[in-house]
């Protein structure tokens, strides 16, 4: 979520890891937030649940415990300590006479609004008790009930008088002047109102003594709502257990967009830079603690502007390089390798919903046993039934992935064509290796972690049960172990299968399609005796048709000039399963033998060439006869299209990325290892002149290039330092124009009173 703030917008979000549950969340969080909460139920056997307790974290204690496993004693839950919300309040005080011609002080309390009040069971009707207390006195008044709002506009007032004449005949009353305002406070209470037995819900509170008017007659200021002073002190901390958790918070502060031109524009030119090592993106990735800490924003800079698929590209190629055995190739945890992960994980989402879900939906409900160690089997199961089920699963997983080549999403078709090329080029004698670039990622870091473990990837909606969970490990185990076998090579031919024309590649063209089919060429009615039988074939280089199988190709379109891939209307030429492959020129109509040969055809064209610079967005349906388009009755045969083409196949899916927001992401993690970066430019010098073994402290970085990677070096420093004057200057403007007691900074704001005390601590200014 983003808070726009004079220019700066500021974003939130937590990764929280349960170790004890194997499970990541992450999310955005409002900037207003005060506590992190998890919540422990108990489910019985009606599924019903029952809430055991739950860990509050602070918002200014998150710092504390940033990406540490820490245990958390689990506190009792109840109305009095879930508290959310803030209030608007004023209080007066003025001088009156009486008609006795004493003076005394009235107090008035203004109730001005709420705001962010909790919903209870799906609805808040909010009031307000406000009390004046003291040592021997205590008044009440209430507000309207304020239907269906948790933001109620109240503004109501209420007097109280806080002086007394000196009292009075009867002993039973304490003799007193007058009162002592600095003893008095006033509290005010907000409440549900509730049409149950069980009474009102509390909402929060606050106390605001009367000191507060020393200073001016009048006060004014929100505040955020408060527990019960009692709350749940009186139950022992360490009766419910603990939850250990491991919590990753990140607030960042991102200025416009200009601000970030110098440091965006050295990582996008990564890719350019010879060697890659010695790119911005790169080093990065050299000085992060984690590869994964940099791969994140990295990419999704790169995907915003286009650039992913060619640093990629470098990155793999120079760790290809780099590699001795073909069999460790992409098995460690480099750069190259989360990057990739990372992609696949935002670009492939929907791939993998659409090729999965229907499959894990039915294994799900089905419920067929499918154990296969014999310790393990159930009484009453047959090992041979639960093999014969478990092989019927994966043959279903297993088919659902290689006939999904065509929706595979083109950054990810282009990856894996780069990974292939990488390893073909490096290991010219191994035939197999092209193939194993590609599957250790599609199958074994792809497909296979979705089969495991599908509630973390959306493919369902809670956590199977153990049986089904058991079922899936066992498939998923399979997928991997044939995904690597010939039975998936034409499947991994598809997905890393590029029209573009590589003049130094190694690879001959990939065979993906050829069928014996029926076509016809031009715009003149044809009979039957027209169209003839040719044999179509089609690689990721070029779609021919030939006589027969085996011959010369009579035609040849080569995949960059493929404009567009249509349906053809039955009334062009009436006859059924045609569809057109339009080219600059003119269109070559084709006549499949059956409506899903049609379609299959249709994809895959489409599949090859969809990210041709000069593809159609309209087209004609029917063809150009009897001089005129049948379809718009257009006369010229060069008229442009009557109806937007349909693609065949889903569009890749448009990615919700801030690109400034992810430069500033990278911008912070510079700035966090800021003496890595200075160690690594020492590094850089030392191997400029030094002759002899490589210096232990140094021998952590990849450096290919001592100057070129000194000069990047020296320019991400330069950026970030003037990213980081520009935050503090934000900060000091800030801490001038900022009152605490505001709108958005209000009283029992714990994070802002710890930002107060720091920028005290470094500047003169009052607040």
């Amino acid at each position: 979520m983003a808070v726009e703030d004079e220019g700066l917008r500021v974003f939130q979000s937590v990764k929280i890891k349960i170790p004890f549950y194997g499970e990541d969340f992450y999310c955005e969080i409002p900037r207003s937030f005060r506590h992190l909460s998890f919540y422990i139920f108990d489910r019985d056997v009606f599924r019903r649940d029952s809430i055991i307790g739950k860990v509050a974290i602070q918002k200014e204690d998150l710092q504390k415990y940033h990406n540490r496993d820490t245990w958390f004693q689990l506190q009792h839950v109840d109305a009095d300590s879930e508290v959310q919300g803030k209030v608007h309040l004023e209080l007066r005080l003025s001088e009156v006479i009486t008609d006795t011609g004493v003076v005394c002080h009235k107090l008035a309390t203004r109730i001005v609004e709420c705001q962010g009040l909790p919903i209870v069971n799906g609805q808040c009707d909010p009031y307000a008790t406000v009390t004046l207390a003291g040592p021997f006195r205590s008044e009440a008044k209430k507000t309207k009930v304020k239907r269906k709002t948790n933001n109620p506009q109240f503004d109501e007032v209420f007097y109280f008088e806080v002086t007394r004449p000196c009292s009075y005949s009867k002993k039973s009353h304490f003799d007193f002047e007058e009162e002592d305002v600095d003893k008095l406070e006033i509290r005010v209470d907000l409440w549900n109102a509730s049409n149950l037995k069980f009474g009102d819900e509390f909402l929060g509170e606050l106390r605001i003594p009367l000191k507060v008017l020393r200073q001016s007659s009048s006060y004014e200021a929100w505040y955020f709502l408060q527990p019960r002073d009692n709350g749940s002190k009186s139950l022992k901390p360490g009766d419910l257990g603990s939850l250990r958790l491991n919590v990753v918070y990140t607030e960042d502060h991102v200025f416009s967009s200009d601000y970030y031109s110098p440091l965006r524009d050295l990582l996008l030119k990564s890719a350019d830079v010879e060697p890659v090592s010695a790119s911005a993106a790169h080093i990065l990735g050299e000085v992060c603690r984690e590869k994964q800490e940099a791969a994140v924003p990295l990419v999704r800079l790169l995907l915003h502007y286009g650039r992913v698929v060619p640093f990629i590209s470098a990155i793999a190629g120079a760790e290809v390089k780099r590699t001795q055995d073909p069999n460790t190739i992409f098995r460690g945890n480099s750069l190259a390798s989360k990057c990739i992960d990372e992609t696949m994980k935002l670009a492939g989402m929907h791939y993998l919903h659409v090729t999965l879900k229907p499959a894990i939906e039915e294994i799900c409900q089905s419920h067929k046993p499918c154990e296969i160690d014999p310790v393990k089997l159930k009484d009453g199961e047959n090992l041979e039934n639960n093999m014969e089920n478990l092989r019927q699963y994966v043959d279903r997983v297993f088919h659902a992935i290689t006939e999904s080549g065509v929706s595979c999403p083109t950054v990810m078709c282009d990856i894996f064509f780069s990974l292939r090329e990488a390893a073909a080029k490096r290991f010219q004698g191994d035939p197999d290796v092209r193939y194993t670039a590609v599957s250790s990622f599609i199958f074994l870091r792809f497909f296979a972690p979705a089969i495991l473990s599908p509630n973390l990837f959306q493919l369902t909606p809670h956590h199977t049960d153990p049986q089904t969970s058991r079922t899936l490990t066992l498939i998923s185990k399979t997928v991997q172990t044939l995904g690597s076998l010939s039975k998936s090579k034409s499947f991994l031919d598809l997905i890393s299968s590029s029209g573009r024309r590589d003049p130094k590649s190694v690879e001959q063209p990939i065979l993906l399609k050829e069928l014996m089919i029926k076509r016809a060429q031009g715009r003149k009615r044809f009979g039957m005796k027209n169209f003839k039988k040719r044999w179509f074939r089609l690689t990721n280089h070029e779609f021919t048709y030939h006589k027969s199988k085996g011959d010369q190709p009579l035609y040849s379109i080569p995949i960059e000039n493929i404009l567009a891939v249509e349906k053809l209307e039955e009334e062009s030429f009436k006859m059924k399963n045609m569809f057109q492959v339009i080219q600059p020129e003119r269109a070559l109509y084709i006549q499949a033998n059956n409506c899903v040969e049609a379609k299959d055809w249709i994809d895959i064209l489409t599949k090859v060439s969809q990210c041709n610079q000069k593809r159609l967005t309209v087209y004609h349906p029917s063809a150009y006869l009897s001089g005129h388009w049948l379809c718009c009755r257009a006369p010229s045969d060069s008229a442009p299209g009557c109806s937007p083409c349909t693609g065949g196949l889903p569009a890749n899916i448009q990615l919700d990325i801030d690109g400034d927001r992810e430069t500033e992401r990278i911008y912070s993690l510079f700035n966090s290892y800021m003496s890595k970066l200075e160690k690594m430019q020492e590094a850089c010098g030392s191997k400029s002149v030094y002759d002899g073994p490589e210096q232990e402290e140094y021998s952590t970085f990849v450096i290919d290039d001592p100057q070129e990677t000194y000069k990047t070096l020296k320019q991400v420093i330069a950026g970030v330092g003037a990213l980081e004057q520009e935050h503090a200057q934000y900060k000091r403007d800030k801490f001038k124009k900022t009152k605490y007691g505001s709108q958005e900074h209000p009283i029992g704001d714990k994070s802002f009173q710890n930002y107060i005390r720091q920028q005290s601590e470094t500047s003169t200014h009052s607040i």
